[in-house]
């Protein structure tokens, strides 16, 4: 189960932005290869956002370029559902993608955070990529605490939000956030691939961690 965001916007620069291309097409591909059925939900339902940027950065990409003309994958985020009109228990595993957009609404979500903390307690994998960690900040376990609260994780570092120069734009630093939550965080250099798997929590730095992080979910699920 893809969550992805609905919020298409960094509001302070009024700059477009969504779900980071291939951090969505690198884990579709390696997953859908691996004959596993693919949904995807979003906070407001219907069309999701492309971050129109990552279409241009990766338009070299074979596996963007195969994703985008993937009828099957348009019609699934062109027509997402909500958190209230699925049931999570049905999924081997739940999976946000990164892209500026999830800083913005996923991080809010308060309902989302519940059912992924519920899903998370009763046996189920949750995987979060690049700026997809933002999802998690509202996921609270029944005891009250935060899902990464003593737990190993990462997300695009502080270093690299300042390296693209959108730091003061955002809304919240990730790195700082998960570390506030009680996160056991750790970066690679800027770019690196970098996963960390705790348990069923799996988290990527950046969008080249997008494969690595689904090759990894696959050995869990």
């Amino acid at each position: 189960m893809f969550i992805l965001t609905s919020h298409n916007k960094i509001d302070k620069l009024d700059k477009q932005t969504g779900w980071y291309l291939p951090e969505v097409a690198h884990p579709y591909h390696v997953w859908k290869t691996n004959n596993i059925k693919i949904d995807f939900v979003s906070p407001q339902g219907g069309k999701t956002p492309i971050d129109e940027g990552s279409i241009k950065a990766f338009e070299k990409d074979a596996i963007c370029t195969e994703f985008l003309a993937d009828k099957e994958a348009e019609e699934g985020y062109t027509n997402t559902r909500t958190i209230a009109q699925v049931n999570l228990s049905d999924y081997a595993a739940v999976f946000f993608p990164g892209g500026h957009g999830p800083m913005y609404d996923l991080a809010e979500q308060q309902e989302i955070g519940a059912k992924v903390g519920q899903y998370f307690e009763k046996g189920g994998l949750v995987a979060a990529v690049c700026h997809g960690p933002a999802g998690l900040v509202p996921v609270k376990l029944s005891s009250g605490e935060s899902i990464v609260k003593g737990k190993k994780v990462t997300s695009f570092s502080n270093k690299e939000e300042d390296a693209v120069g959108l730091s003061p734009a955002m809304p919240f630093m990730l790195e700082s956030k998960l570390k506030e939550l009680g996160g056991e965080f750790s970066a690679a250099e800027l770019w690196q691939a970098h996963v960390v798997v705790d348990g069923r929590l799996v988290t990527g730095q950046n969008p080249a961690s997008s494969s690595q992080l689904a090759q990894e979910v696959l050995k869990l699920v």
